[in-house]
């Protein structure tokens, strides 16, 4: 067995509750760190100074006055047209006294309630979170070494990935399209897995009313609350993506002011690849990026004033040889920069992606998505997208690579404990140094003794033996650890506990809309 796949006790009765009982069924495989809402204490890097952000902000304006943003949502029109922004066809022009308006009534923060409540999140506020891999419609792992079409099968080990580690905060969007269930019921059957699997707050795609009246009504019901309590606050989210350049699309937009009306999380995140869909420039990219996000903010104030609102980034460049879409480039983590400078500037929560090119979990794959993951660090990111498992651009979904990914989050979530820059007297450890000396070491001190458990991050997955160690215990590559450890998390999986009552009644509504034919597929 490789040196990570050890099973270990070391974390069994450290804390009570149902988050309690995962870490403790965690501790099972791998000794993980505890659940948290890890909190940003680093100053963001700000590349641009304040005449820059108000050079992009004034782009951002004029596009939305001069150019305009196509609305190709006949009901988002008219309300376009109802608080004054002026309509040519489908064309939206705001002016920028309106937009700031508008803007100023989302708050900078807000929480999220899943139906464990210990689950609950917070969007802002100087936390980073974390989410798993959302949307791709094909699979890689070691054990078949090929690309393969996304199963439900596949789709559930990645919701069962994402209940088990600690540092995955919330359950995005298809792990993994699961294209063996027909798409007029594939999120009936997905959401009801990531409802059992999982006990995190889930995501509901904007493709269509059904799709989302469905998602909406399967929460509420798993989290046992009434239609009003539902509208107290976020319990789910969606994410939608304009269609760049300058449009957003029928049931996108159908379904963010769905959401807006019931007062659940919504997050615009523009795909804008420098020299594709956005200008080559980066400071062209992120001000279109920007235009395109906030006039779907905007919407959602006027819908519902003070409605729970993030604006994210997907601005990166693409290869100019193949036209391919390149992630975790330094033009990527610029970007992701800047924007995090213009989210601040407009008081607004900010979602960005631990992504990369790469094709299967190698090097390439690991220090794309690493730039990409420290990128959100640095730029005050507050929900990370993608951040466990992501290949090819989002086309593939790894569970090695999810595993290979989690070791980043951990060590990250490390890196932003206090315990690593604290300066107590302990801390400074003159005593320790005085006893020392010029002579001897610190490995036997009693300073030591009192902290060496606790004193570092411990990895589940890094080998740290030398080569002749590693090399007598069978030369175990990274991705090979890392399968270990994934098919032992599978084999050993407990669902989080559920009422068995709220079990039948989602397991009715979902057989209930089965029957009545699920979704329309023509979106």
């Amino acid at each position: 067995m490789a040196r990570g796949t050890r099973r270990s006790g070391g974390n069994r009765g450290r804390s009570g509750g149902r988050a309690g009982a995962a870490e403790r069924r965690g501790a099972d495989v791998i000794e993980q760190m505890p659940w948290r809402l890890p909190k940003n204490i680093d100053r963001p890097t700000e590349p641009l100074d304040e005449e820059g952000v108000q050079a992009i902000h004034n782009g951002a304006m004029r596009i939305l006055e001069e150019i305009g943003i196509e609305i190709l949502n006949a009901e988002a029109l008219e309300i376009f047209r109802e608080m004054g922004a002026t309509i040519k066809g489908e064309n939206v022009r705001m002016g920028r006294d309106m937009v700031m308006e508008l803007i100023g009534k989302a708050p900078s923060s807000w929480k999220m309630t899943p139906r464990n409540k210990e689950r609950e999140l917070i969007v802002g506020d100087g936390h980073i979170l974390f989410g798993n891999v959302s949307s791709p419609p094909s699979y890689w792992t070691m054990e078949t070494g090929r690309k393969m079409t996304g199963t439900r099968e596949m789709c559930a080990d990645l919701i069962k990935l994402s209940q088990y580690f600690n540092c995955i905060h919330f359950c995005g969007g298809y792990p993994v399209e699961p294209q063996d269930i027909h798409a007029s019921i594939r999120h009936l059957d997905v959401l009801y897995d990531k409802l059992t699997l999982t006990d995190k707050v889930v995501h509901t795609y904007s493709l269509g009313k059904e799709r989302v009246e469905d998602c909406m009504e399967m929460v509420r019901i798993a989290g046992g609350h009434s239609h009003e309590e539902f509208d107290e606050g976020p319990k789910m989210y969606t994410n939608i993506n304009s269609t760049s350049p300058l449009k957003h699309d029928e049931p996108m937009l159908d379904g963010w002011m769905r959401l807006a009306r019931r007062n659940q999380g919504l997050i615009i995140t523009p795909f804008t690849l420098a020299g594709a869909m956005a200008p080559v420039t980066m400071a062209g990219a992120v001000a279109q990026s920007i235009a395109e996000g906030l006039i779907a903010v905007a919407l959602a104030q006027y819908i519902r004033p003070g409605a729970a609102c993030a604006i994210g980034t997907f601005t990166s460049n693409v290869d100019m040889k193949s036209g391919a879409p390149a992630f975790g480039t330094p033009e990527y983590m610029r970007a992701t920069q800047m924007t995090g400078q213009l989210a601040r500037f407009y008081g607004l929560p900010m979602r960005s992606s631990g992504v990369c090119a790469a094709n299967v979990p190698d090097g390439q794959a690991m220090w794309e998505t690493s730039n990409s993951l420290w990128a959100a660090v640095q730029s005050g990111t507050n929900l990370v997208y993608h951040a466990a498992g992501w290949l090819e651009g989002g086309l593939i979904a790894s569970p090695e690579k999810f595993i290979m990914d989690c070791e980043i989050l951990q060590q990250i979530q490390r890196y932003l404990e206090p315990a690593t820059f604290a300066t107590t007297p302990d801390d400074i450890a003159i005593d320790a140094i005085a006893e020392v000396g010029q002579q001897g070491h610190f490995f036997g001190l009693q300073h030591t003794q009192d902290r060496y458990t606790t004193a570092f991050y411990q990895p589940y997955l890094s080998d740290w033996r030398n080569f002749e160690a590693w090399d007598a215990a069978g030369a175990v590559w990274t991705p090979e650890r890392a399968h270990h450890i994934y098919k032992e998390i599978i084999s050993s999986f407990e669902a989080p506990p559920m009422d068995e009552s709220i079990r039948e009644e989602l397991a009715a509504f979902v057989a209930k809309r089965k029957e009545e034919g699920g979704a329309p597929t023509d979106y």
